[in-house]
């Protein structure tokens, strides 16, 4: 049936009370979502609350005041978050509010198959273009769908709502009545990052590859990371939302969603918020596409994209890797959101990745983040088994696949330095670590990661060891042919176990330091390993240290024994160490010639077949 929309939106055309008139005592009210939310309406709906009665107003991710909670009118409105804002969030707290945690990829289909019917919604569209089409601009994500089930449609039509393009659209014939309003659009402003998000920021970027397709939730830690990506290069974009960082990408170069294996050159988006900047920028812009969440936020979907990173935040992760973020003990704080959807995309993705952020301690510093249990109320929004990286400002702990006690040291690690000991100690009572687990003294110095080419061209990474590397340490030495091992300790070790290899990776990174030879990475598909090590110990009596270094046979001969010791000196020279003692068999040639080219003399003493070193750095 072809239509005269123009003359279909002229005898549809009315003023807000009018429209809101027709809505039914008892009705569920869709309001359209974050800034995309209708202003006029809402305000006219709070103006006409006396002839309304008990109706149930849903809103997604309210940006703007919800006045409809006010206790004034509890009998006129009743509110039901689908997503907690600021505006709701002490309504809810106080029982004067409801919240239904969904993932917000299943809201459509609660619409869809009639659990949550909507009677009207309220939604904000832009001008029809010349086939009498409008666009949802800015905030397509559940509203669309609300818009096709509802049994009554109100748009305000607004010429500041951009034109977006994608699965985006509405048909003035899906229309029952239209509003006109040329207020601007409500606006989203990012807090300035401070230090501690910086620095979460920089981590996460470390973990983001070339050709990567990124998805960032809601929250200023996510929204951070884009400052941190401009050394990338192809990225994509599959996310529910993005702000204004993103378009400093785009036009760096960064952004390019050339390389991406779903919707390649197109930035996939539910919904954005941000500035009027930002709806400029998505305004009839073919680089983006609006879709609904019930496409956006499937799983199945997202896990189409090759390299699909999720970045998303968490208020508090328990030792064991559960993650709860939409509550505070019994205090329900935002919502589940789109954030499990992607968690469980972007683990399905061909070389994906899920990031879980969060910064180490509340914002007062008193308590820490990652702790020993969840706070009893709250809630588990990503599971144990569900997790990959955790990130903090003291570094990134991949913990998929991963046993309980690896887990737990590893989300130690990254915790404040102020709380690890006391959650060692919670670790142990809950019996998730050994009795005699002990933590390095100071934090790990990230300062000593380095990269260096080996004579065959392979790129190896160099860091000081951690306490989790103790499994690692003990694969290396297992690894060792036999000989291997009695030249290193000057004995057939039948055993190397944990009281033997723990003291090995919690070092004080002062006195006792180590640097390991990591080829790979942590994710199942390229195991990390570590296939060399270099250690010192101070003397204290001396200020000399004694070095050892043990390197898997399949790398040697490739110049690791010989950069690890130069490597070395350089950091105990740092440290105030004078010079270097060791011990070797004098049948073994090759270490005697990695010493041999330390750059420093060295003084030798030939007793019972074995060599004493000593090389001073200060002559």
């Amino acid at each position: 049936m072809i239509y005269n929309w123009k003359e279909l939106y002229e005898n549809r055309h009315t003023d807000a009370r009018e429209a809101l008139a027709k809505i039914k005592k008892g009705a569920r009210i869709f309001i359209g979502s974050a800034c995309g939310e209708p202003q006029l309406l809402l305000r006219t709906l709070i103006d006409v609350a006396p002839n309304m009665a008990d109706a149930e107003v849903i809103h997604f991710l309210d940006v703007g005041s919800a006045p409809y909670i006010d206790e004034k009118f509890n009998d006129n409105f009743r509110h039901n978050a689908l997503f907690i804002g600021s505006s709701t969030r002490k309504a809810i707290e106080e029982g004067s509010a409801d919240y239904t945690p969904i993932f917000l990829s299943e809201i459509p289909l609660l619409m869809l198959r009639g659990r949550m019917h909507i009677d009207a919604a309220l939604i904000t569209v832009s001008p029809p273009d010349k086939n009498g089409y409008v666009s949802l601009g800015v905030s397509v994500d559940i509203t669309k769908t609300a818009a096709e089930v509802a049994d009554y449609v109100v748009a305000e039509v607004n010429p500041n709502m951009p034109r977006t393009l994608g699965d985006s659209f509405l048909h003035v014939s899906d229309i029952d009545a239209f509003v006109e309003n040329d207020m601007p659009l409500l606006e989203f402003f990012q807090k300035i990052p401070g230090e501690i998000t910086k620095s979460i920021g920089e981590h996460i970027a470390e973990l983001i590859e070339n050709e990567s397709t990124i998805q960032t939730g809601v929250g200023r830690i996510p929204n951070t990371v884009l400052l941190h990506l401009m050394n990338k290069r192809d990225l994509g974009v599959h996310t529910e939302t993005f702000s204004d960082g993103l378009i400093d990408l785009i036009e760096a170069g960064v952004v390019t969603c050339k390389k991406k294996s779903l919707h390649p050159g197109k930035v996939i988006a539910a919904f954005c918020m941000g500035t009027a900047r930002l709806y400029e920028y998505v305004d009839n812009n073919p680089l983006f596409e609006f879709r609904p969440c019930k496409y956006v936020n499937d799983p199945y979907v997202i896990a189409q994209n090759d390299r699909m990173v999720s970045i998303n935040s968490a208020l508090t992760v328990d030792l064991t890797g559960q993650v709860s973020s939409d509550s505070l003990g019994f205090r329900f704080y935002s919502g589940i959101g789109g954030q499990v959807d992607f968690v469980r995309g972007s683990s399905m993705s061909r070389r994906g990745k899920s990031i879980m952020t969060l910064p180490s301690t509340t914002d007062d510093g008193k308590r820490s983040r990652i702790v020993p249990y969840l706070e009893p109320g709250s809630g588990v929004t990503v599971t144990r088994g569900d997790i990959h990286y955790v990130v903090t400002e003291y570094g990134a702990a991949y913990i998929h696949g991963k046993s309980i006690r690896d887990r737990a040291m590893a989300l130690i690690n990254i915790a404040h330095p102020k709380f690890r000991e006391e959650l060692l100690e919670a670790a142990k009572r809950q019996g998730y670590v050994y009795k005699d687990q002990i933590l390095p003294a100071v934090f790990y110095p990230k300062e000593y990661e380095t990269y260096w080419t080996d004579r065959k061209g392979l790129e190896i990474f160099f860091r000081p060891v951690k306490p989790t590397d103790e499994r690692a340490i003990q694969d290396l030495i297992y690894a060792l042919p036999q000989q291997d091992i009695y030249t290193r300790f000057f004995q057939n070790l039948k055993s190397f176990t944990h009281k033997v290899a723990m003291p090995l990776a919690a070092i004080d990174y002062n006195d006792r330091m180590a640097i390991v030879a990591v080829v790979g990475k942590e994710e199942p598909e390229n195991k990390e390993k570590i296939v060399a090590v270099g250690r010192y110990v101070r003397d204290p009596n001396t200020d000399y240290a004694e070095v050892a270094f043990t390197t898997s046979r399949d790398w040697q001969n490739r110049g690791i024994g010989t950069f690890l010791l130069q490597y070395l000196i350089r950091i105990a020279q740092e440290k105030g160490i004078k010079g270097f003692t060791a011990d070797v068999l004098a049948q073994n040639t090759p270490m005697m010639k990695v010493f041999a080219r330390s750059g420093y003399p060295m003084k030798t003493n030939l007793e019972y077949g074995v060599y004493e070193l000593e090389i001073p750095f200060n002559t």
